[in-house]
């Protein structure tokens, strides 16, 4: 049938693959981007405040050429004092846009290291299931409106706002 259009269909990877995970990791950068569009520009510390919402919070522990590597997490109080949780550490590979979790740990009452894909027993079905937590976490985040930008310079502020902002006196 010519001049007809040919249906091309996307089959998604199997869950639980190989093929799948790295699916997984691709769709973990591509919603990490959504929340830190400049991810050069974002300071190594950064807190996504929203009313309603915990805050979210942001460490960069490492830049590199090809890779960055940062902690998300919210922070709670109980009886030993402030914690993380779930405290999330990613690397982020820039040229093959993949994102991964690398460790997590300090679920709602524990308090140690859950999962380290450094250590020699992690199994594709661990990598799976902390990969799917982040996927899922990062779209309620998104969903909810955090996101990390970098601060804006008085350039972009007249550019967008037609005039800079005066400095806020919060002092007394």
């Amino acid at each position: 049938m010519i001049g007809q259009k040919q249906r091309h269909v996307v089959s998604s990877a199997e869950p639980r693959s190989f093929p799948g995970l790295m699916d997984l990791y691709e769709r973990n950068y591509m919603q990490l981007r959504r929340m830190i569009p400049d991810l050069e520009a974002v300071p190594a510390q950064a807190c996504s405040s929203l009313p309603g919402a915990l805050d979210l919070h942001l460490c960069i522990l490492e830049r590199c050429k090809y890779t960055t590597t940062l902690n998300l997490t919210y922070y709670f109080e109980d009886g030993e004092g402030r914690f993380p949780a779930p405290e999330i550490q990613i690397r982020i590979y820039h040229d093959a846009q993949l994102a991964e979790v690398i460790a997590c740990g300090r679920r709602r009452g524990v308090r140690n290291r859950d999962f380290d894909r450094f250590r020699g027993d992690t199994s594709l079905d661990r990598k799976w299931q902390f990969n799917r937590f982040l996927q899922k976490w990062l779209a309620y985040s998104l969903r909810q409106g955090h996101a990390f930008l970098p601060p804006l310079s008085g350039e972009v502020w007249a550019a967008v706002c037609g005039s800079v902002p005066e400095p806020s006196n919060t002092g007394s």
